[in-house]
């Protein structure tokens, strides 16, 4: 199991979709679970519920995304925040999977996300982005494998799977 964590923008699920392909595996995006469970967009949970519902939400489908009895080998993109919630963190480690940060500047990332602007509720201010970031970056320092994800898909997903041939060694 491979969880890919980073900031919005960073290209989780892109770098997911890819990289689960070419393992011959499921991917899983977090965020069109939680989606699928409220029956609206996440942008539509943060506007009329606020964040809190909205973590609380993420943190019960990563949990039934990890009860669930299944094969173990798939590919998950993380919301930008997920990593940073203590509780989801733990969750993560007690299942033991390999953790990648795709890790891109914060201009880039905020320019990304402005070609996104209604489904990106929290890159609607480019300082509270700013601020966001600088306090997930802790979070994310903590993930096993980091990744340089301004480069092309191709070489993100290059760079993760030479990474995690490097930690299974160890």
């Amino acid at each position: 199991m491979v969880f890919l964590i980073g900031f919005m923008g960073s290209g989780k699920t892109t770098v997911g979709a890819a990289l689960a392909r070419r393992l011959g595996t499921r991917f899983i995006d977090l965020d069109a679970l939680i989606e699928l469970a409220a029956g609206c967009s996440i942008a539509e949970i943060f506007d009329h519920q606020g964040e809190p519902a909205f973590r609380e939400l993420e943190h019960l489908e990563l949990r039934n995304l990890l009860a669930k009895p299944r094969n173990k080998a798939y590919v998950v993109a993380l919301g930008g925040g997920a990593f940073a919630q203590p509780r989801n963190l733990e969750l993560i480690e007690q299942a033991g999977a390999a953790v990648a940060w795709l890790d891109a500047p914060p201009e880039v990332l905020l320019e990304r996300c402005r070609q996104h602007p209604t489904a990106r509720p929290l890159a609607r201010d480019p300082d509270a982005f700013l601020r966001l970031w600088r306090e997930r970056i802790p979070f994310y320092e903590r993930a096993r494998l980091r990744v340089d994800a301004t480069l092309p898909v191709a070489d993100v997903i290059e760079q993760i799977l030479a990474q995690l041939k490097e930690s299974q060694r160890r």
